[in-house]
């Protein structure tokens, strides 16, 4: 079991993180009340990392330093001792951007990503993963769409233990000038390395699932 601190955390403890299933297809998503939190980015962001590092879990979501190892949307049964949020569902979806697959694969990806983030009932949350050193248009679309479709994001810069101390407050600037964020609305620092961000993003979530 591991402890989750931090502004409005209580100390929450996750208990269980496990495994449901991937879904190929719309028909396979899961249809159920819990609330739902999904995570996104280009291939190689660091977003398997992200979700074993939050969840405190080895191996859960399987990392690869193959882009594109995410193919199909995974989804993950959480469940917590916070009585307002005793059990919840991550959602991984697949990579955007390079990927060493097929194009037509490629291809299939946006309409099964497109399909889950406008359509699931359920979703609270969309976490979009932008690495704290590169951004690239393909984030940028991606966060106005979602916008667009009334999932405002909650964006992460990650791999921030890669830049130096002297680096961040530049680099953090212009992520948040470059994806058009408001002043205040920045993406937050995030290293699955050392943990940093963990309790600020859990913060929010939590904001946004029990609304």
């Amino acid at each position: 079991m591991s402890d989750v601190s931090g502004p409005g955390w209580y100390r929450m403890r996750i208990l269980t993180a496990e495994f449901i299933r991937s879904c190929a297809g719309p028909e396979q998503f899961l249809k159920s009340d819990l609330p739902e939190v999904a995570f996104i980015g280009r291939s190689n962001v660091g977003k398997s990392s992200l979700i074993n590092s939050l969840l405190q879990r080895k191996g859960l979501a399987k990392v690869s330093r193959t882009p594109g190892k995410t193919r199909l949307v995974n989804l993950f049964r959480v469940t917590s001792d916070d009585p307002g949020l005793a059990r919840f569902v991550v959602v991984d979806l697949p990579g955007y951007g390079y990927a060493k697959v097929s194009k037509t694969l490629r291809a299939q990806w946006a309409p099964l990503i497109e399909q889950y983030l406008d359509g699931s009932e359920q979703l609270r949350a969309v976490v979009v993963l932008v690495e704290s050193r590169v951004l690239s248009e393909q984030d940028r679309q991606t966060i106005a769409w979602l916008s667009s479709v009334g999932r405002p994001p909650v964006v992460v810069a990650t791999k921030v233990d890669k830049l130096k101390m002297s680096e961040r407050i530049g680099a953090l600037r212009r992520l948040r000038e470059g994806l058009g964020l408001a002043e205040g609305e920045g993406a937050i620092p995030y290293s699955s390395v050392t943990g940093e961000g963990r309790e600020r993003l859990w913060a929010v979530l939590k904001e946004r699932i029990r609304t």
